[in-house]
């Protein structure tokens, strides 16, 4: 068995896109992490959902934009090698994208990083919680 928390199928992992989670980072930070389908084993790989050039977020609730294998930045166009997280163009170039560690066991993805908690499914304002107690609109 696995170490770590189940956070989806290898199947759910769409081919060109992400699946989009929330985990507490080691100083108690909500950051949000893809999980996005990678050529090499295990053949998945999560990233932090920030661009590394801005704090701009790749999967903004519909999937990561994704092609032939690189993450592409919708703010500036950086593509990110979806396997080693490195991009060698646009205005990221340079730079990696912060990983976090998953396992892949029998066709499942744990989050098996010690320095990330698993919150909850989608990002960070995903979490059901109103976002006011009032009931009076501005």
């Amino acid at each position: 068995m696995a170490d770590g928390t189940r956070v989806a199928s290898v199947e759910d992992v769409p081919e060109n896109g992400s699946v989009l989670f929330t985990a507490e980072d080691p100083f108690t930070n909500e950051r949000e992490v893809i999980l996005v389908r990678c050529a090499a084993e295990p053949g998945v790989e999560a990233w932090v959902n920030n661009c590394t050039h801005e704090d701009q977020r790749f999967d903004r609730g519909d999937g990561a934009p994704m092609r032939d294998g690189q993450l592409i930045c919708p703010r500036h166009g950086s593509l990110f090698d979806a396997c080693s997280g490195h991009c060698d163009n646009g205005e990221a170039a340079g730079t990696t994208l912060p990983s976090v560690a998953v396992t892949v066991e029998d066709g499942a993805v744990f989050l098996s990083d010690d320095g990330y908690t698993y919150l909850h499914e989608g990002g960070i304002d995903d979490d059901d919680t109103p976002s006011s107690t009032s009931h009076i609109g501005l």
